[in-house]
């Protein structure tokens, strides 16, 4: 890892989840609670605070700012925020969004600016808003430090981009134990990919959304039987947290308990044991006994849908509530991970499964998709 990203804490402060006055009202931002938390972050070491435009619909940035810029010197942390180009209706609305946040946030610069969510199609938008060089223009004028993306798509996807754009600093990828050898997340793959091009890595969704902090019993037996006094995100966090090639790993809180516990995963760390190994293998294992479904992301039944309904990842998704057992978080994944391909544009023409090296039923699961996540 290169010499500029010497001094960001391992563990970084995800603030896509923050606390809320009201439950139902995602701008109801509780600051009180999130200075509490920035100030157990900070005196705990902690540098990296992550948020993008349109996390609690454009109230981060503004949370941190009161929280944070407000209240600290400027050395004192490196914060990161991202563009959601593809969403915006116009070249002229993507490229404002970083006046907008720097506005939001108080700050002259932004030390980790991200494309958020690049891959698939929407890498189509960024490029047709010419969003590259606007940030590379953007870190010339010294507006940003350092420029990057964030991808929610596969390894392959990746190193794509990465070929085409080798001037980018970093990417942020989805890594945690239980997407380690997942098909469609790909996981070690995406870290692999990374280290292939000589970038660093900053790994988003270390407890895949909160899933693996609250386990179903048959995984969660297996880590207390190990450890019964480690929290299970402590557990997620450190597999993350020894993984080579990294930046920072974000850690997402939504209490004060949570910061701290996440702080003292950070400054406790200690790799693995072989015992420790053996008991996260076996959680893994004890995860995945469920039925699922023999999808290995070969890809061949989307090359005919006339639909393009995306099979791959929703069979992932179908795999992932299995797993989890929480149908309310896959429902939530879906509505944004299926966008343009969901399941109910299925129309069953048999396309898919006439491809499936694995036999698998596409179409009946497609039908339980539509059931399980669409309203």
């Amino acid at each position: 890892m290169t010499a500029p990203f010497e001094g960001v804490g391992k563990l970084g402060f995800g603030a896509m989840r923050l606390p809320l006055t009201d439950p139902d009202d995602v701008t109801a931002i509780d600051i009180e609670q999130v200075k509490a938390m920035i100030d157990e972050f900070i005196a705990q070491g902690g540098t990296y605070v992550d948020t993008a435009f349109v996390y609690h619909n454009g109230h981060s940035e503004g949370a941190l700012r009161q929280a944070l810029v407000e209240r600290y010197p400027r050395e004192a942390f490196t914060v990161a925020t991202k563009c959601l180009a593809w969403a915006c209706p116009s070249k002229e609305e993507a490229q404002a969004c970083l006046p907008t946040s720097l506005e939001r946030l108080g700050v002259d610069y932004i030390d980790y600016y991200l494309l958020h969510n690049v891959g698939g199609p929407r890498t189509a938008k960024f490029d047709e808003y010419d969003m590259w060089n606007f940030v590379a223009k953007a870190k010339a004028d010294g507006l940003i430090r350092y420029a990057g993306f964030s991808i929610h798509d596969g390894a392959d996807a990746l190193d794509e981009i990465l070929t085409a754009h080798p001037e980018m600093d970093f990417a942020q990828v989805q890594v945690n134990y239980l997407d380690w050898d997942d098909p469609v997340v790909q996981s070690r793959r995406l870290l692999e990919a990374a280290a292939k091009h000589g970038v660093p890595a900053i790994i988003m969704e270390p407890v895949r959304g909160g899933r693996l902090a609250n386990l179903p019993e048959r995984g969660a037996e297996v880590l207390r039987a190990a450890n019964p006094e480690a929290s299970q995100a402590s557990w997620a966090y450190r597999f993350c947290l020894e993984q080579p090639n990294v930046l920072t790993v974000l850690a997402g809180a939504s209490t004060l308990e949570q910061m701290q516990d996440n702080m003292r995963t950070f400054q406790t760390h200690k790799p693995f044991t072989a015992a420790e190994r053996e008991a996260i293998d076996g959680a893994i294992a004890a995860l995945r006994s469920v039925d699922l479904i023999p999808c290995t992301n070969c890809g061949y039944c989307v090359k005919d849908c006339p639909e393009g309904v995306k099979i791959p990842e929703i069979m992932g998704m179908l795999n992932l509530e299995r797993t989890t057992e929480d149908r309310a978080f896959v429902k939530n994944q879906y509505s944004w991970q299926a966008t343009g391909g969901r399941a109910s544009q299925c129309i069953q023409c048999g396309a898919c499964e006439a491809m499936c090296p694995q036999s698998i039923g596409i179409i009946d699961h497609l039908v339980e998709a539509v059931e399980h996540y669409e309203d």
